[in-house]
């Protein structure tokens, strides 16, 4: 006689309900902070305010060129020297020649800085260029 319980063993298995659960919190991560990284604004510069601007729509892969109010110029969220930025901005003219510049100086920048800029644009065969405002509140 056989007086052992007879024990059913269950085939080991990857619990489905919370791995998918995990995979939807990172989907929602990654879309939200691609968002706030899609629109690159550097906390450092404060745009001047235009009554009549109009706010357009911004296009993939434009490039955002920030001024700070000591005339240090920030491309990708790293600090560029006119020369490196000419570098960068010709290669980019030459891969893409319609390519949309969007300059966001500082309020309080000198002018003769957004001027270097421009020129470093022109230079680079970059025409396509914007000047970021901020609405009036």
């Amino acid at each position: 006689m056989n007086f052992r319980a007879h024990v059913q063993v269950d085939a080991p298995g990857i619990p489905i309900a919370p791995m998918v659960d995990v995979v939807f919190l990172l989907l929602i991560f990654f879309l939200v902070t691609w968002n706030f990284a899609r629109a690159e604004m550097e906390l450092d510069v404060k745009v001047p305010t235009a009554r009549e601007g109009k706010e357009t729509r911004r296009s993939v892969g434009e490039v955002i060129l920030n001024v700070k109010s000591d005339g240090t110029i920030v491309m990708n969220r790293r600090p560029m020297t006119p020369e490196s930025l000419k570098q960068a901005l010709t290669r980019i003219a030459e891969l893409y020649p319609d390519q949309a510049v969007v300059l966001r100086g500082d309020q309080t920048v000198n002018y003769s800085f957004i001027v270097e800029v421009l020129d470093i644009c022109r230079a680079a065969n970059i025409w396509n260029v914007a000047f970021a405002t901020s609405k009036p509140e």
